[in-house]
């Protein structure tokens, strides 16, 4: 467990300034975008965060039409997608067995499976979502190289991905295993040992954002950039609903979706030791003009030993959007432990990157390869790896869905989707559909787990 000193405390919202994402270099005509001069008094309900969760949730709440359509405002502290979702890896990419083996020893392989199917769903419902709305967020579906350095880790995880082969289940059908020889000559990873292959997608997820919010907008969603939340009332108001403080007045809503993730405890004081900020770095990679180096078969996880990891994707363009490598910072907590502030990199994390295609990859190292972009991101990280979705507790009518764990692109999308139903039909958490281990209650505000330390 944390020590005292480590305890995560309440802060305050996102940053006001921030380092530039790559994937928020066009911006969007919605980026700033008010609907009404003036904020509403009142709503429906009230979405909290325009990153992918409350797009979903926005998205969901009003394409089907139902009639009467509620009232719903989205407020935005910054600029829309401007939080984690704008400046992630971009990488649709479900975890087959990594984190399965942490949730089997815990919880039971059954429930590890529902989330298992549940991240591998992501991918046709985003593949179907683009193409009924014609989004052009560059969406590619491909092969994840998952690649191990570390041959008493592969050992390890190779006898987790024997055990899941045994039991026949369907998720494994499309999992390859890759010996030493051909994680070098099918991934070109240098100093592979080993490795798995396995479906995964990626996309410009700040294009996926604005085309759903776009969507919600002319179907009636009230969109409020700019509008940081201050406070949200302890008790509900004579009429049932909530009051919520912002920069620019009061509003009234009588439900509350918190898509806040990295930022919920600024609102939700109770989440503050299951939803901890935690601060990381992403970079775009670009080789120099017509030097030579290796095409590369798909995404990668590079894992270097037990929690040293770099992810990345290759770009349609011919760039490379790569991160991770927390594990050359992590014993330096406040650089990146509950640490809400994306306006400055990591320290010591300006050059990390400088020739990483070159000495990991064969057949890039005339490439001239040079980080392009090097950005910030808070990710939500939870206490027990698990994202909190569900109604808050004992809080009638709010409802959360955060704490992604820097892994929401295969999680978020149908989160928002069943919150919404939440909100909207008073569907209960079973009826979504999601997993069990996704629901959060009381007890999970007193984790037993301390995994983001641990």
């Amino acid at each position: 467990m944390a020590s005292q000193s480590q305890t995560p405390k309440c802060f305050p919202g996102p940053a006001a300034g921030y380092t530039q994402s790559f994937w928020r270099t066009q911006p969007d005509p919605l980026d700033s975008y008010q609907s009404t001069p003036e904020l509403p008094t009142e709503t429906d309900i009230l979405i909290i965060g325009g990153g992918y969760v409350g797009a979903s949730a926005a998205y969901h709440l009003l394409s089907d039409q139902k009639e009467p359509a509620p009232r719903v405002v989205l407020v935005e502290a910054r600029e829309l997608c401007s939080g984690a979702t704008g400046r992630n890896g971009g990488h649709l990419r479900p975890d087959i067995y990594s984190a399965t083996a942490t949730y089997t020893e815990r919880y039971g392989l059954e429930a590890a499976a529902e989330i298992v199917r549940f991240e591998v769903a992501h991918m046709k419902e985003i593949e179907d979502l683009v193409r009924k709305e014609n989004i052009a967020c560059e969406l590619t579906f491909t092969r994840s190289l998952d690649m191990y350095l570390d041959e008493d880790q592969l050992k390890k995880a190779k006898i987790f991905y024997d055990s899941l082969i045994s039991q026949g289940l369907d998720f494994m059908d499309d999992v390859k295993y890759l010996s030493e020889s051909e994680a070098q000559k099918e991934a070109y990873v240098r100093d592979a040992k080993g490795g798995f292959s396995f479906p995964t997608g990626h996309l410009w997820p700040y294009k996926l954002i604005t085309g759903l919010i776009r969507i919600a907008v002319a179907n009636g969603l009230n969109l409020q950039t700019n509008t940081p939340v201050s406070e949200i009332s302890q008790s509900q108001n004579p009429d049932g609903s909530w009051s919520v403080s912002t920069n620019r007045g009061t509003i009234h809503a009588r439900k509350i979706i918190l898509a806040t993730n990295a930022f919920t405890s600024a609102l939700a004081p109770e989440y503050s030791k299951a939803i901890v900020p935690c601060k990381g770095v992403c970079t775009q990679i670009v080789a120099a003009p017509n030097a030579p180096h290796q095409e590369l078969p798909g995404t990668y996880a590079i894992r270097l030993g037990p929690g040293a990891y770099i992810y990345q994707i290759s770009r349609q363009d011919g760039s490379l959007i790569v991160g991770g490598a927390s594990h050359t910072f992590k014993h330096d907590l406040s650089e990146w432990y509950n640490n809400p502030d994306d306006g400055t990199l990591v320290r010591n994390m300006e050059h990390y990157f400088d020739g990483y295609m070159q000495r990991t990859f064969f057949g890039w190292e005339d490439s001239g390869a040079e980080v392009k972009h090097i950005w910030s991101g808070v990710m939500g990280y939870s206490a027990d790896s698990l994202p909190h979705v569900g109604n808050v507790p004992g809080k009638t009518g709010q409802f959360i869905a955060a704490g992604f764990n820097g892994h929401g692109m295969p999680v978020a999308y149908l989160s928002g989707k069943a919150v919404a139903n939440m909100a909207r039909d008073s569907v209960s958490f079973r009826e979504t559909g999601l997993p069990r281990l996704f629901e959060t209650s009381l007890e999970r505000l007193k984790p037993v787990y301390n995994d983001i330390l641990e």
